[in-house]
């Protein structure tokens, strides 16, 4: 079942100058429920403009975007925030915990946005997800008190406890070291084994071999897609330069 439908997504921004910028020209994408993709390109290629608007963060010049089956790119400011609150959850490079918080009132954050007023419902799913990351027993510490591979994994309990259909993570092993990097991606491989839906944005080839998907961007347009090993080749090969 097709969970994300990209057709003829255009993206043009203005400068200051009045020149037209084109980051995304005209792409066409699909993504079943319970892939695990990566989307790679060198910097203007065009993979954040396209993350952007997987998230409901930026709005297409032209195109439709189907997520879960409604069509979102026309939706006002008040309907994006309530499909980003219902349907996604965000991880990024730099955490982006709040700093006197502990863990778990981190984790409960969303349940607020979202509407959830019984404190202990709250606090009993904000626990739940932090199991699931393996955080249980940090529950009560702040970033400081953890390392970047704890915080990260706070970061996607964050973004698990709502329960969403997709999970958009933009560069989430960018901060880490090699060993905490690949722990991060063992957890995103045990969440893809349960059937859940994540795309990430990545530079680094040995995150992408470790998805099943590799999308590939250059100048706006979706130049590679298919099994990773498969389109890391024909880059190296030169194929796709």
């Amino acid at each position: 079942m097709a969970l994300v439908q990209l057709k003829d997504i255009r993206r043009v921004y203005r400068s200051a100058g009045g020149v037209e910028v084109q980051a995304v020209k005209g792409i066409n994408l699909t993504i079943e429920a319970g892939e695990f993709v990566a989307i790679m390109g060198p910097s203007g290629s065009g993979k954040s403009t396209t993350m952007n608007t997987l998230g409901c963060l930026d709005r297409p010049t032209s195109g439709s975007y189907l997520l879960d089956g409604q069509e979102v790119a026309r939706m006002d400011r008040n309907q994006w925030a309530k499909i980003r609150n219902q349907k996604l959850g965000f991880i990024f490079q730099g955490f982006n915990l709040l700093a006197r918080t502990s863990a778990l009132e981190n984790v409960e954050l969303p349940l607020l946005y979202q509407g959830v007023k019984s404190s202990k419902e709250r606090r009993s799913r904000a626990m739940e997800a932090l199991r699931s990351v393996g955080l249980a027993e940090r529950s009560h510490h702040v970033p400081s008190q953890m390392s970047g591979g704890e915080q990260q994994r706070v970061a996607i309990a964050r973004a698990l406890v709502t329960k969403p259909v997709l999970i958009l993570a933009d560069e989430p092993t960018g901060n880490l070291d090699t060993k905490t990097s690949d722990d991060v991606m063992a957890l995103f491989e045990d969440l893809h084994q349960q059937g859940q839906t994540i795309v990430i944005v990545t530079h680094e080839p040995d995150i992408a071999l470790k998805c099943r998907r590799v999308i590939l961007f250059r100048d706006g347009l979706i130049i590679g897609d298919g099994e990773p090993q498969s389109v890391l080749e024909t880059v190296a090969k030169g194929v796709i330069s």
